[in-house]
């Protein structure tokens, strides 16, 4: 890694790894229920949820997500409905795919696919959630809130950090998201989001950091 990328010093980068790495809850992944395939701008979330089906760890896989700021220009007819279809380019079968297009927030993601489930005569006890690779900590911390009778699992594409970074082509956003996605594991548990999640120091000081380096878009208001 070099401090060139888009103006990215190496210190920063140290500090956004630090806080990547946090953000990866490392379960050791095995057949659950059913899955969901969280919407987002990386559609590599929907290319590792087909690749788990494939594997034979679910039978049912739900996509949800409508839009946002960030996804509405990539993928104008919704997050879920675009994941859907390049599930199914991928091999995933259209029976096995569950769609949710309304969701604008995690919780909705959890919530409204619940119901999805519930309405299709699923009810799970094990259900694995496929995320964005920064976003799982904060997914499982939601889901365990709002669905504490089921056991979560966490996945996301394999990918170091480096890599995921030259696959979303914009090194700053991917830092802003960082720094956004911890604010949320900080403050959401204050609000009766998602449960709470201890942040080791040597975290919280990169984000401290990063913070005050100006990677800022993705904070939400105090």
């Amino acid at each position: 890694m070099t401090n060139d990328q888009q103006g990215i010093a190496e210190s920063q980068w140290c500090q956004a790894k630090t806080i990547w790495d946090y953000h990866q809850m490392h379960h050791e992944l095995r057949p659950v229920d059913a899955a969901i395939g969280l919407g987002s701008h990386d559609l590599g979330v929907a290319t590792h949820s087909a690749e788990l089906y494939r594997s034979g760890l679910f039978p049912t896989l739900v996509f949800t997500g409508g839009n946002s700021p960030t996804t509405a220009k990539v993928f104008p007819r919704g997050e879920a409905v675009h994941f859907r279809e390049h599930a199914i380019d991928l091999g995933v079968p259209a029976e096995a795919i569950l769609l949710e297009p309304n969701a604008a927030n995690t919780g909705q993601n959890i919530t409204f696919s619940r119901k999805v489930l519930a309405a299709a005569g699923i009810h799970p006890t094990t259900v694995l959630l496929v995320s964005k690779p920064y976003m799982e900590r904060r997914s499982f911390a939601t889901a365990r809130k709002l669905w504490p009778d089921v056991e979560i699992l966490c996945a996301s594409e394999p990918l170091e950090f480096d890599d995921y970074l030259k696959s979303i082509g914009d090194e700053k956003l991917v830092l802003d998201m960082l720094v956004g996605d911890l604010q949320r594991v900080i403050e959401y548990p204050k609000l009766g989001f998602a449960i709470e999640q201890e942040v080791p120091e040597d975290v919280h000081a990169a984000y401290e950091s990063l913070i005050h380096d100006g990677f800022t878009s993705r904070l939400i208001a105090s």
